[in-house]
């Protein structure tokens, strides 16, 4: 859900034109749209399709820059957060990162077919912090999240309000090729990830983790714009 608080302090940043070169890197994909019925596809609004329909080619990457507006966690989520760093910091660690700068760069890895997410959220001191994750095109939802320490998860992807969400089915660990479903109880608990388009080239990814028993640990809201220009 995004908070209307956030929605009214959108930064302004101005696009950035592709170069040639870079435009012709970029190719259809239908990969997540054979994720999803074909109606609810349909229901997505034009440019979240144009956004989950594009390849970078190798050499090249898609990237969106914005600004952290919301993050909130509870005591039990920085807990969560803080032992996280042991398989890569995959979730926000600085609560003090409200309006700071964010970047994400999409990169297809040409090995697996995956695409390899690189997030980039600037913090109130030190170094921005910097989370890797791969997306994969396999498993039994056919869309899987790898992060750090071999910790994976299964995504199901579905529309509502014209909004397309990632939701997280079941977590596993892949250790010497052997992969381990890890039960419920022991998993930080269901991760949505939503990708809402406001217009104009802009659009909240938003990330809520709530815990069957602790209730909501983390709830993240970052506004991005498109780098290039968007046509009518």
């Amino acid at each position: 859900m995004v908070h209307s608080n956030v929605l009214l302090k959108q930064p302004e940043l101005s696009f950035l034109a592709d170069d040639a070169s870079h435009a012709q890197a970029i190719t259809e994909d239908d990969r997540f749209r054979r994720l999803l019925p074909e109606l609810q596809w349909k229901a997505l609004p034009k440019e979240v399709q144009r956004r989950f329909s594009r390849k970078a080619q190798a050499g090249a990457s898609i990237i969106y820059r914005g600004q952290t507006t919301h993050l909130t966690m509870s005591l039990f989520g920085s807990l969560l957060v803080q032992g996280a760093r042991l398989i890569g910091a995959p979730l926000p660690l600085d609560k003090r990162s409200n309006y700071r700068a964010a970047v994400v760069l999409i990169t297809d890895n040409p090995v697996d077919g995956g695409q390899v997410w690189t997030r980039i959220y600037g913090r109130g001191a030190g170094f921005p912090q910097m989370v890797n994750s791969t997306k994969k095109f396999s498993g039994p939802t056919g869309l899987e999240e790898h992060v750090g320490g071999g910790v994976s998860m299964s995504l199901k992807l579905s529309v509502a309000d014209g909004a397309l969400y990632f939701s997280s089915v079941h977590y596993f660990l892949t250790a010497f090729g052997v992969r381990i479903k890890i039960p419920h109880y022991f998993t930080p608990g269901r991760m949505v990830i939503g990708h809402h388009d406001l217009g104009g080239g802009a659009f909240a990814f938003t990330l809520t983790l709530i815990h069957p028993v602790l209730g909501e640990l983390i709830n993240q809201t970052t506004i991005f714009n498109d780098m290039e220009e968007v046509k009518p």
